[in-house]
C-alpha cells in the first residue's frame, strides 16, 4: 500500500503543471476528478461507456494471452513447438506479442505497430485488468452490418441509417432506466491457462460488443459498440465448448490473441479524441454534473423572482427606511451564484472546500495538484463575479426612490 502511494505522489508530482494524458487515465495514474472512475461515469451520463467497457475487455484478454505464453515459455516449450499455428501467423501477420512469444525483430519478421498496450507497464495492465469490477450498467447501440476476420462482407438485408461516431446520442436507451449488469471480466487462475480458456474470452468479448444481435447470452440488453465497416466482425465460428477439429477452425484459432487488437485502437483513437477532451473541460475547468447544474438554474430563477418581488413592493409600498432594502442582497447574492454556477458549471463554494460532484449531489475530494489549482482560480474569479453582480444589484435598487401607489 506504501509503495502504490509512493508512485501515485511521483506520478501527482509529474503532472504538477499539466493536465493529464488518456493513457495515465487509463492506467490509473490520476487522482479525483480524472480518475479512470471519473471517466467512467462522464460516459455512463452519454450512453457511451460501452466502448471505455470495450476497451478494457479486450485488454484483459490480451492480458490473459500474454500469461498463456509466458506459461507456455515457463514450461520450458517455445511457441513455435507449442501453437505451431499462430507461430506461422504471427510470422506472417505481425503480433502485438512479439516479443512475448519470442519473435527476432532483426530477422525481417513484420512487427506489429505501436499499441495501447505497449505506452502501458505490466503494473498499469494489472491495474487495468482489475477495473472489470468497477464497471455497471450498459448502453446500446444500433445494429450494424459486419466483415469477417479474414475480411470477407457479409451479405445483409439493407440496414436503417446508424451513427457516424461512437459517441453518437442517437438512438441510446437513456441511463436511468439501465439495469446494471455485468458479466465477469476476470478468469481465475486456479490452473495453468488453455487454448479453451482464450476462445471462451474472445468469444464473451465478441457476443457482448461485436455481433449484429448485440446480446449477452440470457440478457435482454444490447451493448454493440460502433465499428467502422472495415472493422467490423461479421462471425465468430469457434465455440469454447469444444476444441477446434477441422483444419478452418485451428487456422482461425491462430487469430483469437489478435482478434479485437485494431477494433482497441479504433476505440482507444475514438475516446482519446472525442469523449476525453470533454471530460477534461468537464472535470478540470468544472465541478457539477449537469442535473446539478440544472437544479442551480431553476432555484436562481425562482430566487431571483422573489427577491424582485420583494424588491419591487418594497418601492412601490414606500416602505421606509429604505436601508431595510440592503436585507435583499442575500436573496441576489444566493440567485446570482446559483446561475453562474450554471453558466460556468462550477460551485465555487463546493471548489474552497476541495470537493467535486461525481454524480448529483454526491462529492468527492479534488485530489489532482493541477486540477485543484485550475479550479481554485475559476472559483475565485466565479465569487467575484458574484460579488460585483450581487452589490450592483442591491444599489441600484437602493438607489430607487419609493413611490407609493
Amino acid at each position: 500500500m506504501d509503495d502504490e502511494q509512493r508512485r501515485q505522489d511521483d506520478w501527482a508530482k509529474d503532472r504538477k503543471n499539466r493536465l493529464p494524458t488518456f493513457t495515465e487515465v487509463l492506467s490509473r495514474r490520476t487522482r479525483p476528478p480524472v480518475d479512470l472512475f471519473m471517466f467512467y461515469l462522464f460516459l455512463q451520463r452519454e450512453g457511451a461507456e460501452d466502448i471505455l467497457d470495450f476497451w478494457l475487455d479486450v485488454q484483459q484478454h490480451e492480458n490473459l494471452c500474454r500469461a498463456y505464453f509466458k506459461d507456455v515459455r515457463k514450461s520450458g516449450r517455445t511457441i513455435r513447438e507449442d501453437w505451431p499455428e499462430y507461430w506461422d501467423y504471427a510470422r506472417r501477420r505481425g503480433s502485438i506479442y512479439g516479443t512475448v512469444v519470442g519473435l527476432n525483430p532483426h530477422t525481417g519478421t513484420k512487427r506489429s505497430t505501436a499499441s495501447t498496450g505497449e505506452m502501458l507497464s505490466e503494473q498499469d495492465r494489472q491495474n487495468l485488468a482489475a477495473t472489470g469490477d468497477e464497471k455497471a450498467a450498459r448502453s446500446p447501440s444500433p445494429r450494424v452490418r459486419s466483415i469477417s476476420p479474414g475480411g470477407i462482407t457479409a451479405v445483409g438485408t439493407t440496414e436503417p441509417p446508424r451513427s457516424t461516431t461512437p459517441f453518437s446520442l442517437s438512438g441510446r436507451t437513456p441511463t436511468l432506466f439501465k439495469r446494471a449488469s455485468r458479466a465477469p471480466t476476470i478468469i481465475p487462475r486456479s490452473q495453468a491457462i488453455t487454448r479453451q480458456d482464450l476462445i471462451a474470452s474472445a468469444e464473451r468479448i465478441y457476443y457482448r460488443y461485436l455481433s449484429p444481435a448485440g446480446n449477452t447470452p440470457g440478457s435482454a440488453e444490447n451493448h454493440e459498440i460502433y465499428l467502422p465497416p472495415a472493422l467490423r466482425i461479421h462471425s465468430f465460428p469457434l465455440s469454447s465448448t469444444h476444441e477446434p477439429k477441422s483444419q478452418n477452425e485451428i487456422s482461425l484459432m491462430a487469430q483469437i490473441p489478435d482478434m479485437f487488437h485494431a477494433q482497441k485502437e479504433y476505440c482507444y483513437r475514438a475516446m482519446e479524441q472525442d469523449a476525453f477532451p470533454r471530460f477534461l473541460r468537464a472535470k478540470a475547468f468544472g465541478n457539477l454534473t449537469p442535473v446539478s447544474a440544472l437544479v442551480r438554474l431553476i432555484a436562481g430563477l425562482v430566487i431571483l423572482w422573489v427577491g424582485l418581488a420583494v424588491d419591487f413592493s418594497l418601492i412601490f409600498l414606500d416602505v421606509q427606511p429604505k436601508s431595510k432594502r440592503f436585507f435583499l442582497f442575500i436573496p441576489y447574492t444566493l440567485a446570482i451564484l446559483f446561475l453562474i454556477s450554471h453558466q460556468y458549471e462550477l460551485d465555487p463554494v463546493l471548489v474552497f472546500l476541495g470537493q467535486s460532484e461525481s454524480t448529483p449531489f454526491r462529492t468527492l475530494s479534488i485530489r489532482e495538484p493541477y486540477v485543484k489549482k485550475l479550479l481554485l482560480g475559476r472559483a475565485i474569479w466565479v465569487s467575484v463575479l458574484v460579488a460585483a453582480c450581487s452589490v450592483a444589484l442591491t444599489m441600484i435598487f437602493w438607489a430607487v426612490p419609493g413611490h407609493r401607489l
